[in-house]
């Protein structure tokens, strides 16, 4: 037997073992790795469970009122007092977190599948489609997007799905612009050349290819858009395009609690005001640890 012979090893006994790597594993180390992330995301569990279950665990009705509890002071039987009707005003905030986190959910989600879709179509194909979707993109841009708003909830009427329809819209350029520049600079990168030569045909290379290399951008843009969705539906609320009352939601309760500054009632407005202002940094903090749990070079 050689010297040779005596020192080869096999190849499969020198190559390391990949590491295990679940979609949990990554969760918990972003989630720990930056503390900030972990507050957003543990205000987001609040909210989302407050939206599940919270129309079923609050003390009080939230459209009951009491004639001879008007206008009451936090206290133990009311922690965040009451309204001008006497209405419990911490159960009227809890229950309307699932109105306005559907919202934002619902608003989100489409404005995602059109513009997603769009731009990054735009991006890939480039001549006729990235003009026709561009000039939609300006045309929508040319105007005041809150005023652009009010004038599609007008028109259509004030419901929650022409709410959500008139949030979609007018965020449909944000992601529109943000898919097409990613998609276009990975139009020709070389695992794209790599999966035509491959046989792959062009909507397979955007759904499976393109599409997940640019959601972490995408899901900065998610987060950011979900918080402003909320305050576009408590702005239309607060003009009185939104959400018809007596329904709880946060933007008809800072409206309806205004007037009660002046005159010393301060928690009328404040508690569904602070409400609202908890969901929109929750929702703005939360984008950094969504792009790192979809970032695949951060799961290498």
């Amino acid at each position: 037997m050689t010297e040779a012979s005596l020192t080869a090893t096999p190849i499969a006994e020198v190559q390391p073992k990949p590491p295990a790597n679940s979609i949990f594993r990554h969760a918990v180390y972003v989630v720990a790795d930056n503390p900030v992330t972990g507050l957003s995301f543990g205000l987001f569990v609040v909210i989302a469970l407050c939206a599940l279950v919270g129309p079923y665990i609050v003390p009080y009705d939230p459209l009951a009122s009491d004639t001879s509890a008007t206008l009451q002071s936090p206290s133990l039987h009311h922690w965040f007092g009451t309204d001008l009707l006497g209405r419990d005003i911490f159960s009227r905030v809890v229950v309307a977190t699932r109105l306005d986190f559907v919202i934002a959910v619902a608003s989100v989600a489409l404005v995602l599948f059109m513009g997603g879709l769009a731009g990054i179509a735009a991006g890939f194909f480039g001549g006729w489609t990235d003009r026709i979707v561009g000039r939609i993109s300006d045309t929508i841009m040319a105007f005041p997007l809150f005023v652009l708003a009010m004038g599609i909830v007008a028109a259509l009427g004030n419901t929650v799905t022409n709410i959500v329809i008139a949030t979609a819209i007018i965020n449909f350029p944000l992601y529109v612009r943000v898919a097409r520049a990613e998609a276009n600079v990975r139009r020709n990168a070389g695992f794209v050349q790599a999966a035509r030569l491959s046989g792959n045909g062009d909507f397979r290379i955007l759904l499976v290819h393109i599409l997940p290399n640019i959601m972490p951008i995408m899901m900065v843009q998610i987060s950011l858009t979900m918080g402003y969705a909320i305050l576009n539906a408590a702005g239309l609320s607060f003009i009185g395009l939104g959400v018809k009352p007596p329904t709880p939601e946060w933007g008809i309760m800072v409206a309806e609690g205004a007037t009660n500054i002046i005159s010393g009632e301060w928690w009328v407005a404040f508690f569904p005001g602070g409400a609202l202002m908890i969901a929109v940094f929750c929702f703005n903090l939360l984008g950094d640890g969504l792009r790192d749990l979809v970032d695949p070079q951060r799961r290498t």
